[in-house]
């Protein structure tokens, strides 16, 4: 594992073809080692992560990032790309996730191992540009080679590649990672052309995923170490790891260099700070008291190196312990990370400073300060962390072998052995995410104090028809934490399923009592609606339909629900217009079903069959339970036309055979 230059003189150049090829092989020359180890790279990722093909979509986000999000299951359309550049949906703004997913369902649909395949791939090609980055920063092949096996194999990474709806992350890194190695070729020779595509691959970067915004401060620990561009009085005698291939250049010339990187950076913080609150993602000071988040976030920092060097009981889900937090595991993880900090000091090895404030830095987007959602950690957010810990392990231990002349073949061994056994630890927790009970069960007995696996086991019991285990994981869930508006919410639409009425009244009305957020508040008019009409009090649904409009007045749900009264009282033209307008601010099979039904009753033939191709269009699988239950209060409501004689049966409706 030693570098090159620290071999000796470089060895000759392979003979000419033709005057002696029978001395050349696959490591006859550097370019040839280099593309045989980056297909050994890719095909390592590809063998660990094939038994991913088998798992299937989890009920935590992969519904609403792909399977139920109609603007995603519509494929590829103009109409996805004016979307996916214009929408905060699920409190974020990352168009070009939202594109690689529209992409993914246009060619595989509903089949899960196409989209779980595609995030394999792009974590083997971030593994292969890790390689390479490294490799061309340090000129140290072996090195780099470690760092990179360990980032393909580790299973803090499992997470990432996995979970569908976090390709995000692994689609961000590849762009993170272009654009440091467009950094290092305009290190090399810096001009305006060759500095022009780091701003570019950042850009697109930050528009799959906002962790990569701390790319600027990376940049410069980046030319602290390995690339060595800061010009200091003692340059002359300082070790360096490589001769000097990158242009020296002062602290200030490097900071300003950065400064459109900063630009793009702070205009993504903004963005995404406001998609995150327009989302009701971010936490309030009353939820999570500064003192909860700033002790979260020093037991995390500590109980992150834990999980990168001792990767074992990984959990999908960590709640956040909240004011509960012990002041002496603050305290014991604060003595840690100084003593580390301390002896990363003392050992004067610039490989180990840039290391740790890599790590450090990288993490602080996401280490709680400003608390988004109900986690204290999770495995994901080290994706780009651990590389700082990976190298600062790897360059220690090769410089204290050499120190002591050891054999660098004799570190071969056991540096195969620890990617085996990683290996082994990664594939039994790729089991684990094969499916959304098994993954939930797991966390549970990880933790049976859990309560955000309670409460998402329980979401995947009530899915598979199972309400008394349900209701049982709710009420450990509930018992466990108080739970936030939005999730009080998911207990609604629960109870409306089950006809549990009065309780989702009672709760949507104590949400409309406490919370003044228009979205929280356009959700629970809207159920309430939909309560009152299955209570057949259609003059008190009406109301709280309207009340949805005043506070939202783009509610789409506030729309359907005058549409489907408006049906009721056998005012077609009101109807067609409602729905009309529910579906062009948000598309869905649903909406587009209630258009036809009230077009087809309005005497509009043709209308309704364009609606009904459109409904199809989103949602193939019309016919399937899960829209038998949403048009279920249609049936209800309107006797006179009943979805189910065609929807329900999947015989072909009436206005598309010509009726």
């Amino acid at each position: 594992m030693l570098c090159e230059s620290e071999l000796g003189p470089a060895a000759p150049s392979a003979p000419k073809s033709g005057s002696g090829s029978a001395n050349g092989g696959l490591f006859s020359s550097s370019g040839k080692r280099t593309v045989v180890l980056c297909l050994l790279l890719a095909l390592l990722t590809l063998c660990l992560y094939n038994s991913v093909i088998h798992n299937g979509f989890i009920n935590l986000d992969d519904n609403l990032y792909v399977t139920d999000n109609p603007n995603v299951t519509a494929g590829l359309h103009w109409r996805t790309f004016k979307w996916a550049l214009l929408t905060c949906e699920q409190a974020n703004w990352h168009p070009l996730t939202w594109l690689s997913h529209a992409l993914d369902w246009q060619l595989f649909k509903k089949n899960p191992a196409g989209h779980h395949y595609t995030s394999v791939l792009f974590h083997a090609l971030d593994v292969v540009l890790l390689f390479l980055l490294f490799q061309k920063a340090t000129g140290c092949t072996w090195r780099s080679l470690m760092v990179a096996a360990l980032f393909a194999v580790h299973p803090a990474n499992v997470e990432s590649v996995a979970w569908i709806a976090e390709r995000k992350n692994v689609l961000s890194m590849m762009f993170f990672l272009l654009a440091m190695l467009a950094y290092g070729w305009y290190a090399r020779q810096p001009s305006l052309r060759r500095y022009s595509l780091v701003p570019l691959l950042f850009a697109l970067g930050l528009m799959a995923k906002p962790q990569v915004i701390t790319l600027p401060c990376v940049l410069l620990v980046w030319d602290y170490w390995p690339l060595q561009r800061l010009f200091s009085p003692d340059r002359a005698t300082a070790p360096r790891v490589t001769p000097r291939r990158f242009a020296p250049a002062s602290f200030r010339w490097l900071v300003w260099e950065k400064v459109p990187l900063f630009l793009l950076a702070a205009a993504d913080a903004l963005i995404t700070m406001h998609a995150q609150r327009l989302g009701g993602a971010v936490r309030t000071l009353t939820e999570y008291s500064r003192y909860a988040r700033l002790g979260n976030a020093i037991v995390s920092y500590a109980r992150y190196v834990g999980h990168a060097f001792w990767p074992f009981q990984l959990s999908p889900s960590y709640s956040h312990p909240g004011d509960s937090i012990a002041t002496w595991h603050i305290l014991a993880a604060l003595l840690f990370l100084l003593g580390l900090t301390a002896l990363v000091w003392v050992a004067r090895k610039r490989y180990l400073l840039a290391g740790w404030l890599w790590f450090l830095g990288t993490l602080v987007p996401m280490i709680g300060i400003v608390q988004v959602g109900n986690q204290a950690m999770a495995e994901r957010y080290a994706y780009i962390p651990f590389i700082g810990l990976f190298w600062m392990a790897t360059w220690l231990l090769a410089d204290t072998a050499s120190g002591r002349r050891v054999n660098p073949r004799w570190l071969a061994v056991p540096s195969c052995l620890l990617i085996a056994g990683c290996c082994l630890v990664s594939h039994r927790l790729l089991g684990y995410w094969h499916d959304s009970e098994a993954l939930w069960s797991y966390a549970i007995r990880l933790d049976d104090q859990d309560f955000m696996a309670h409460a998402n086991l329980g979401k995947i019991l009530v899915a598979e028809n199972r309400p008394d285990e349900a209701i049982s994981q709710f009420i450990i869930a509930e018992r466990l934490h108080r739970y936030e508006p939005w999730d009080v919410l998911n207990f609604v639409g629960y109870e409306l399923r089950k006809g549990h009425l009065e309780d989702a009244k009672s709760r949507c009305l104590e949400i409309l009592r406490l919370n003044q957020d228009p979205h929280l508040r356009d959700v629970a008019l809207t159920d309430l609606g939909v309560a009152n009409l299955r209570l057949g009090d259609l003059k008190q649904a009406k109301l709280y339909f309207e009340g949805a409009l005043q506070v939202q007045p783009r509610s789409s749900g506030g729309m359907l629900g005058l549409g489907l009264i408006a049906e009721h009282n056998g005012d077609f033209t009101s109807a067609i217009d409602y729905f009309s307008r529910a579906v062009s601010i948000e598309p869905n099979h649903l909406g587009y079903l209630l258009l036809a039904a009230a077009n087809e009753q309005g005497g509009h033939i043709e209308q309704a069959r364009i609606a009904y191709a459109e409904a199809q269009r989103l949602s193939p699988e019309i016919n399937s339970p899960e829209m038998r239950d949403a048009l279920q209060l249609a049936d209800e409501l309107l006797p006179h036309y009943s979805p189910s004689e065609s929807a329900y049966t999947g015989a072909t409706p009436g206005f598309v055979a010509g009726r």
